[in-house]
């Protein structure tokens, strides 16, 4: 383990840091190493196993003397959302970070969250890098388009509101999950929704801004994100499964934002573009893994 930082807050009182895990036991530890190596050392890490069929991270997160750790582990796998709805469960206080267990915060991305939750914001989203599986750093095309997509942050921060906000989420979502903070009310008073995997994130987000929340963005890079060539949303998207939910999913949001009026929100939605964009990028792995390319043509077509 490194050494623990010397003690210093920006917040008032801790922020809850909920990691949701299965997978990669070393990729954990790194993720959990950068929590403890924080600046702002008031916080609580909660790991949340989900049954991950290996006897070693109880085994390591029982010889950790931390207090501010709390290891559990699920009796039965419920899966990814069901994690996320019992971590949200579990938070205490006023802003959380739900992590990736594979992902890594830079030592002062929670003061920099500290600072900004005194903006009268609900939401907190810094800016990444990428990572791949070996800890290399790469940008891969789909992270290219959300530089690409993200709104311009001049170097003291912005704040993002409304119908402009949601616009942008639609168009394409530029913001990265694991890095977000969020302040606790706000969650709780939308929720996950049940019904999602590959989308709910951008549900959560657009919930919260149809609910009137609004969204920092910091202007430094804060938060190192993995992206796997086999993960769960890579093996969804080559066999059709993510384009057919994010489908519904936009959908869906085209109806609630025609019925509160906000017309460009509601066009964003409808014509999902970078969704079909990524699903016509996407064929040529289908094809090379002899999937039938119909449900994506049938995504990109409509």
């Amino acid at each position: 383990m490194p050494p623990r930082p010397t003690k210093g807050s920006d917040l008032s009182s801790a922020i809850d840091v909920m990691l949701p895990y299965y997978g990669d036991v070393a990729l954990m530890k790194k993720a959990v190493e950068s929590v403890l190596s924080q600046s702002h050392t008031d916080l609580r890490l909660v790991v949340l196993d989900d049954g991950y069929p290996d006897p070693e991270p109880a085994r390591w997160f029982a010889s950790l003397s931390d207090p501010r750790v709390t290891y559990l582990r699920n009796d039965v796998n419920v899966g990814a959302n069901g994690n996320y709805r019992k971590a949200l469960g579990l938070v205490e206080a006023e802003w959380f970070v739900m992590m990736g267990a594979d992902d890594v915060m830079r030592p002062g991305y929670l003061s920099a969250v500290g600072r900004a939750a005194r903006e009268g914001v609900d939401i907190i989203q810094p800016r990444v890098e990428i990572l791949d599986e070996y800890d290399r750093r790469i940008l891969p095309l789909a992270d290219r388009v959300k530089a690409w997509l993200s709104p311009s942050v001049p170097p003291g921060g912005s704040v993002a509101a409304g119908e402009p906000l949601a616009v942008s989420l639609l168009r394409g979502n530029w913001a990265y999950f694991p890095a977000v903070a969020w302040r606790t009310a706000a969650v709780r008073r939308v929720g996950f929704r049940t019904d999602l995997d590959v989308a709910q994130d951008l549900a959560l987000l657009l919930d919260i801004v149809a609910d009137g929340g609004r969204l920092a963005l910091l202007p430094d890079t804060l938060f190192d994100y993995r992206r796997h060539s086999r993960s769960d949303s890579s093996v969804r998207a080559v066999d059709g499964r993510r384009f057919a939910e994010e489908r519904r999913f936009f959908q869906q949001e085209a109806k609630r934002f025609r019925r509160m009026g906000w017309k460009r929100a509601a066009r964003a939605a409808r014509l999902h573009v970078t969704s079909r964009m990524n699903a016509a990028a996407t064929l040529p792995q289908a094809l090379k893994a002899k999937r039938s390319p119909m449900p994506l043509l049938t995504h990109v077509i409509r």
